[in-house]
């Protein structure tokens, strides 16, 4: 199939109306020459000859009137694409796909959308919540447009920015004998009844490798699958745990409880956005991770 270029359509429609080549070109700001050029290309694309020339000018032949008619309003659609496209100008529009660890909703995304959203209406956030591990994969295989999770080594081909700190804290029912010490180690931790939460998410997989470098296990008598569940269950004196500071400030922030710092270099913990390598960026992603950088 031969390929017929849209704006040598152009310039046979601007030489038909007008009648004439020298005419058509002086109109359209192209030599004579080049213009006849176009057209020839044009006839040979149709296989057909589309005007006939005479030395009072030039007239489309019956295929030439068949491709007048339609080329007029390709032409027309293609300058009011150009104009869509312009008036269009700098409007962030679209919808973006954002995959987000559990502490990353918990914490700290409300506002951050909040603010996004009234930055840029038109853009429309579809929010997902899923372990690191697999906000990460969901990145890599293309089926989210940006992803938060906690701070790890990632495969080739992802970019990753700042997201937020959230160091991991100790909570304690109040009244527990730890309650007294400013800070507490993870051997000291261990030694008390565990509940856990997401049993093999990024945070429980953490634990137990910590545990085991101390050649202790890490055994939550309860393991639960939220956060606000570890904190009732906290309260209720089954034991205590180590969750981000994000979840123990959202769940654990009035007098029933005493938050304490976990004090290793490790529980610094650090939360960062994640993405697939592209160029250019779509102007609703790039938007997102401008404005949810920490």
């Amino acid at each position: 199939m031969r390929r017929v270029d849209p704006y040598s359509v152009r310039l046979f429609v601007s030489a038909a109306r007008a009648g004439s080549i020298v005419r058509a070109a002086t109109q359209e700001h192209i030599a004579p020459s080049a213009l006849s050029r176009r057209i020839a290309d044009l006839e040979h694309a149709f296989g057909t000859p589309l005007l006939i020339r005479s030395p009072r000018g030039i007239a489309p032949t019956d295929a030439g009137r068949m491709v007048l008619a339609r080329g007029e309003k390709i032409d027309d659609e293609l300058q009011a694409l150009l104009r869509e496209v312009q008036a269009a100008g700098d409007a962030v529009r679209g919808t973006v796909r954002l995959y987000a660890n559990m502490s990353a909703v918990i914490g700290f995304l409300p506002e951050r959308l909040k603010a996004f959203m009234a930055a840029c209406p038109e853009v429309e956030v579809l929010l997902q919540e899923n372990d690191t591990r697999d906000v990460i994969q969901a990145c890599l295989d293309d089926r989210a447009d940006v992803g938060i999770g906690v701070d790890t080594p990632v495969p080739a081909g992802l970019e990753s920015w700042p997201f937020a700190s959230d160091p991991l804290q100790v909570v304690l029912p109040a009244g527990h004998a730890l309650a007294r010490r400013k800070a507490l180690g993870f051997a000291q931790v261990l030694e008390q009844p565990l509940i856990g939460v997401h049993q093999g998410g990024a945070l429980d997989r953490s634990l137990h490798e910590r545990a085991a470098g101390l050649h202790r296990p890490f055994a939550p008598t309860v393991s639960v699958s939220s956060f606000d569940a570890v904190c009732r269950m906290v309260e209720a004196g089954l034991g205590i745990a180590v969750i981000p500071q994000s979840a123990a400030a959202a769940y654990a922030g009035n007098p029933r409880f005493v938050r304490r710092p976990l004090d290793e270099a490790w529980a610094a913990r650090e939360l960062r956005m994640y993405a697939l390598r592209k160029s250019p960026r779509a102007r609703a992603v790039a938007a997102l991770i401008g404005s949810l950088q920490g």
